[in-house]
C-alpha cells in the first residue's frame, strides 16, 4: 500500500533501507486533543490500527508528509508531522513504521515517529530547549565514560578500547578537559568544560537536539551521545561504548538470555533512530 502511494522516483532511491531502524521506546502525550485529535494520539488510545493505507506526500516546498488514509499524520501535540526537504529516509522510515503496524498498535515500534514528533512538538520553543539542555548537562558530571576502574583487567581493556578514544576526541575537538573518576564522590567536570559542551548542544537545531536527547537517555552518557550526533561514533561504536560495564560482567559471568541481549539491541535501535535523524541525506536529482 505504501509503495503505491509514494512517487516512483522516491522509491527508486536506496534510502528505503532506513526503515531497518523501526524499533524503540515511544512516548507520547496522553492529553486529550479537543479540536483536532492527532492520529498518533488516536491510535495510542485505541491501541488498534484504524487506517487502511499509508502514503507519502511531497509538499510544494519539498517537505514530506506521511499520510494515513490520505490524511496527514500529526504529532501528539496536534501539529502536522512533516519532515524537512532532504530528509527522505526519515520520512520513508516513519511511513514504514505505520505501514507495518498490525491490528494492535505497538508504540515501541515507532522510533522515528517518536523522535521526529519530539523535535516538532517541543524543541523549537526556546524556553523548552534551555530546560532540555540544562537537564541533559546533568549527565555530564556523572557520565559513565568518566568512571575508570583499575580492575578487573577485562574491564580496563574495554575502557581503553571504547572510552579512551572518545575522551581524547572530545578534548581535542572542543578544547576542553574531561576529568576522570575512580569514585562516585565529588564527581564534577570543570566549569569551563560544562559551559563549552552546553554551548555546543544549545546551538543544535531542533532535530539534532531531539537526536542528542534520545541518545543521551539511551546511552546514559552525554559524551557518547555527542560523539554519535557529531559523526565521530557509528551506531555500533556508540552502543558498544554504552555497554562496556555490562560486557565486562558478561565476559566474567555469562550472558542472561532475553535480558542482556534484549537491552543491548534496544539501545542500538534508539541510537540508530537518533543517528538517522541527523545523518547526511542523499539528494534527489
Amino acid at each position: 500500500m505504501l509503495r503505491a502511494l509514494v512517487p516512483r522516483r522516491l522509491l527508486a532511491r536506496p534510502a528505503t533501507s532506513a526503515a531497518a531502524c523501526a524499533r524503540c521506546c515511544f512516548s507520547s502525550s496522553t492529553r486529550v486533543q479537543e479540536a483536532a485529535t492527532s492520529q498518533t494520539d488516536q491510535a495510542e488510545k485505541q491501541m488498534r490500527r484504524f487506517w487502511k493505507t499509508v502514503g507519502l506526500e511531497v509538499k510544494p516546498q519539498g517537505d514530506y508528509a506521511v499520510l494515513l488514509d490520505k490524511r496527514t499524520l500529526k504529532t501528539p501535540g496536534g501539529a502536522p508531522l512533516t519532515v524537512p526537504k532532504g530528509r527522505l529516509p526519515v520520512a520513508l522510515c516513519i511511513a514504514d513504521e505505520w505501514e507495518n503496524q498490525t491490528a494492535v498498535l505497538k508504540p515501541h515500534t515507532l522510533p522515528m515517529t517518536s523522535i521526529t514528533s519530539r523535535a516538532l512538538d517541543g524543541l523549537q520553543n526556546p524556553d523548552m530547549r534551555k530546560d532540555v539542555v540544562a537537564y541533559l548537562l546533568r549527565y555530564l558530571d556523572t557520565d559513565t565514560v568518566c568512571f575508570h576502574e583499575s580492575f578487573p583487567d577485562r574491564l580496563v581493556a574495554l575502557q581503553d578500547a571504547h572510552w579512551k578514544p572518545l575522551i581524547d576526541w572530545v578534548e581535542k575537538t572542543y578544547s576542553v578537559k574531561i576529568e576522570l573518576y575512580d569514585s562516585i564522590l565529588n564527581t564534577r567536570q570543570p566549569d569551563a568544560t560544562v559551559l563549552k559542551l552546553g554551548s555546543v548542544v544549545s546551538d543544535f537545531d531542533h532535530f539534532k537536539l531531539a537526536a542528542f536527547e534520545r541518545a543521551v537517555l539511551a546511552s546514559k552518557s552525554y559524551l557518547i551521545a555527542l560523539s554519535l550526533v557529531e559523526g565521530y561514533f557509528s551506531v555500533d561504536e556508540a552502543a558498544k561504548a554504552a555497554h562496556v560495564e555490562v560486557q565486562s560482567q558478561i565476559d566474567r559471568w555469562g550472558e542472561v538470555e532475553d535480558t542482556h541481549d534484549v537491552d543491548h539491541q534496544d539501545v542500538r535501535v534508539r541510537l540508530g533512530a537518533a543517528a538517522l535523524l541527523v545523518a547526511e541525506q542523499p539528494q534527489l536529482a
